[in-house]
């Protein structure tokens, strides 16, 4: 049995002519990304592998959940490129690579990516009263964990379970 965390990067700022991957978190944003860092922590959510985008916006979202204090030992982070703006596929063949030893990952992505793939992930079974949100809509700095019963290889729709969905503005 495998976990994985999928988590939106916090609020970030307007692109305003600049280049989006260099868009730094909003102070809202910042706030919101040390919140789900402390649910994570009282949850115990404490992935071994952290794959996140290059992005200024995503890397300083995984800094708000390391301040957190998240890891009491430092996990097995790995900034991809592939990961930014990454279409579902893209992310699913990811999580594929990953060793059967990983017992728990995390992707710190983007929208629509990210949403499309915790969807697919999911399916269309109703298992979890947060089916419907997920369905709905993947904010800013939210967090789904699924629990996957397949070896990492074989992870595709419909074979996850998911276990938790929580928005950053749930916990305000």
């Amino acid at each position: 049995m495998h976990q994985l965390i999928l988590l939106r990067h916090a609020k970030a700022a307007a692109a305003g002519g600049g280049c989006d991957h260099d868009r730094p978190l909003t102070d809202t944003g910042i706030e919101a990304a040390a919140r789900i860092g402390r649910a994570m922590r009282q949850a115990g959510l404490a992935p071994d592998v952290v794959l996140v985008s290059p992005s200024l916006r995503t890397q300083q979202t995984f800094a708000a959940l390391e301040a957190a204090g998240v890891w009491s030992e430092w996990p097995n982070v790995e900034l991809l490129p592939a990961l930014y703006m990454a279409a579902p596929l893209q992310m699913r063949d990811l999580l594929r690579g990953l060793p059967e030893t990983v017992r728990s990952a995390m992707i710190i992505g983007h929208n629509p990516g990210l949403h499309e793939l915790a969807r697919k992930l999911a399916g269309t079974a109703p298992q979890h009263p947060a089916q419907a949100r997920l369905a709905e809509s993947y904010p800013t700095a939210t967090l789904t964990e699924f629990l996957i019963a397949t070896p990492w290889r074989q992870i595709g729709a419909s074979t996850a379970s998911l276990q938790l969905f929580v928005a950053a503005k749930d916990l305000a």
